[in-house]
């Protein structure tokens, strides 16, 4: 099947978007990183060129998976990764877009990002269900406890006194009920720590759908690949297959097309995210696209 013109498709997701009972959106890497987050580029390799000279590290997120022989190098290297990804940036004008899109909506926001874009954007808290973690919080390493705790001060004390990519002892974090190391909080094993703030965001996650079945509902998924598919893309394709009003706008420049199933009530865009959402935010704010 051939794909409809760019301009015909802006304007059918504008449509959709303008007369919708409610928005679902999926956010993924994709979206980080087409807001200006890099992984792997220049930026990277200029914050992170003694580890990759050491370590020949490829990009930000397989480095997070490296075996580190001490706690000292472990949180030395998330310390720099922190602060690289998060404690650096302000909202991104990709997110502020975001948020202009969906304004005055009735919205959530279901993403696999850990970076706090969305929170820093001006999405409010009670309509973000941030499921796999945050770079902003730790826990215990083998989740003694089901507590997370601010990092920010462990993470600027780290890189203020690291040298020769190691710290000093006493500046590594220890659990405070354990004893054992502390992790930052992400989903990358058995012992991620749900605490009662992720339980209640993805409380308002499951009102939210079962709130709005059989409504003009948009999924609007933007970025999301295909390491964690269960979280997002499936969920939002079965939506789109059970609720015949639905209708999935998709935007990934891999994988945009749906299911076959779904093809009659998806938009799809392979196009760049970061051109986009800015047209589409002009198209709904002058009522046409040019």
């Amino acid at each position: 099947m051939r794909e409809k013109p760019l301009n015909e498709r802006i304007d059918n997701a504008i449509d959709k978007i303008k007369t919708a009972d409610a928005i679902l959106i999926g956010a993924g890497a994709g979206l980080s990183s087409a807001a200006g987050i890099d992984y792997s580029g220049p930026e990277f390799r200029n914050e992170f060129a003694d580890y990759i000279q050491k370590y020949s590290f490829r990009d930000l997120y397989s480095s997070g998976f490296y075996d580190f022989p001490t706690e000292e190098e472990r949180w030395t290297r998330w310390a720099r990764h922190i602060r690289f990804t998060l404690l650096s940036r302000d909202a991104m004008p990709l997110y502020k877009s975001l948020l202009q899109l969906v304004d005055g909506k009735d919205f959530f926001v279901i993403t696999t990002n850990v970076d706090e874009q969305f929170r820093k954007a001006g999405f409010p808290i009670d309509r973000l269900f941030e499921v796999q973690g945050d770079y902003g919080k730790m826990q215990c390493s083998v989740a003694c406890h089901d507590k997370t705790y601010d990092d920010t001060e462990v993470v600027n004390a780290i890189n203020a006194h690291a040298h020769d990519m190691t710290v000093d002892s006493r500046y590594v974090p220890v659990c405070p009920v354990c004893g054992k190391s502390m992790d930052v909080n992400l989903r990358v094993n058995q012992y991620f720590v749900e605490d009662e703030n992720w339980h209640k965001a993805a409380n308002l996650y499951e009102k939210f759908i079962t709130s709005h079945i059989n409504s003009r509902l948009v999924l609007l998924e933007i970025g999301v690949g295909m390491n964690t598919p269960s979280i997002i893309r499936y969920p939002f394709e079965q939506i789109t297959y059970s609720d015949k009003k639905a209708t999935l706008i998709r935007m990934n420049d891999s994988w945009s097309l749906g299911v076959k199933e779904n093809a009659d009530r998806t938009i799809s865009f392979a196009e760049d995210i970061s051109q986009i959402i800015p047209k589409m935010v002009d198209g709904l704010t002058n009522q046409h696209f040019t």
